[in-house]
């Protein structure tokens, strides 16, 4: 699938730490944009229709053994072929050796070659996973990301409302902090959202009236988490006397984030409230009803009234871009 990110090649290499066997240019300026894989071994064959040349293209040892079987001048032919599509990078898993011919028309067509000990499955495996996250739709948001009982919670709400002392009190109750002020969060598949900091800001905290603090110099490394899934959404407001909250929890409360739908509550900002202690308990609540189990559906049933009606509610917090 294309995307309209791309990561460098100097990235791919260094923290999937593949062996560079030929690099036409420097690595950081050849770029990867589809997040899918491919074995070549039709097109080495022959067949050539519906090949995706933006893909990573794995050589294994079933490739390997066909291309040793050929004569050297049709290996030249499959390799021509081949490598006449430019695709962005040619990996050779199993510490294979490279088979006569490939590296000289890799250069022909300034194709980077690299190399993997892993088995074809387990590298392609990997990759996908890696290319999953670095090419995923993302938005970025004003908000604290933190992991709160094994759940991941973003909290909204306007500037001054209180999300990054509530975010303080949170650590240190034991919980940890992935993002405060920005949250970048990544669609890395269709059921999943993962959220980060971008990298200036990582563990860095704003309080009013101190300043910035370093999370992770306070509180130490256990404070601290680089990801987290998204699982529930918290907005804080000021409490409004004229407004009716929800009390029992009956209604499916939810948010979209980049066409995912993701539980979300809004919860009234009080003097006196303790934000923390009811955000943890909210984050078990939702951790419960995952497991399938629901209180408010419980009290219901054992009030005899187990057959009312609820209608699922959308919450707008935010206009997707």
């Amino acid at each position: 699938m294309e995307s309209k990110y791309s990561v460098s090649l100097a990235k791919v290499i260094r923290e999937n730490g593949f062996e560079t066997i030929y690099l036409p240019a420097d690595p950081a300026s050849i770029f990867i944009s589809s997040q899918e894989v491919n074995r070549p071994g039709l097109i080495l064959s022959g067949f050539e229709e519906y090949f995706e040349p933006a893909r990573v293209q794995f050589l294994g040892l079933m490739e390997m053994k066909f291309l040793s079987t050929l004569s050297r001048e049709k290996r030249l032919e499959s390799f021509e072929r081949f490598f006449s599509k430019r695709p962005p990078v040619v990996l050779i898993t199993r510490n294979l050796e490279p088979i006569d011919g490939l590296l000289e028309t890799a250069q022909k067509y300034e194709v980077p070659v690299l190399r993997t000990s892993d088995s074809t499955s387990a590298a392609m495996s990997a990759l996908i996973s890696y290319l999953s996250v670095e090419l995923a739709e993302r938005i970025t948001r004003h908000g604290v990301l933190v992991e709160v009982a094994g759940e991941g919670v973003l909290i909204l709400g306007d500037s001054g409302v209180g999300k990054s002392e509530t975010a303080i009190e949170l650590i240190k109750r034991g919980h940890r902090l992935i993002a405060d002020d920005a949250v970048e969060i990544r669609r890395v598949s269709k059921k999943t959202l993962v959220g980060s900091a971008p990298d200036n800001i990582r563990h860095f905290i704003e309080v009013r009236g101190i300043g910035i603090v370093n999370a992770r110099r306070i509180f130490g490394t256990g404070a601290v988490k680089l990801t987290e899934k998204i699982d529930l959404v918290i907005q804080l407001e000021p409490w409004d006397s004229n407004k009716v909250y929800d009390r029992i929890g009956l209604d499916e409360e939810t948010t979209t984030i980049l066409g995912i739908k993701v539980p979300a509550i809004v919860i009234p900002v009080n003097p006196g409230r303790n934000l923390a202690v009811i955000i943890e308990v909210a984050a078990i609540n939702n951790r419960q009803k995952k497991m399938g189990y629901n209180a408010a559906k419980e009290l219901m049933k054992n009030l005899g009234l187990h057959d009312i009606e609820t209608e699922p509610v959308e919450h707008d917090f935010w206009q997707d871009e």
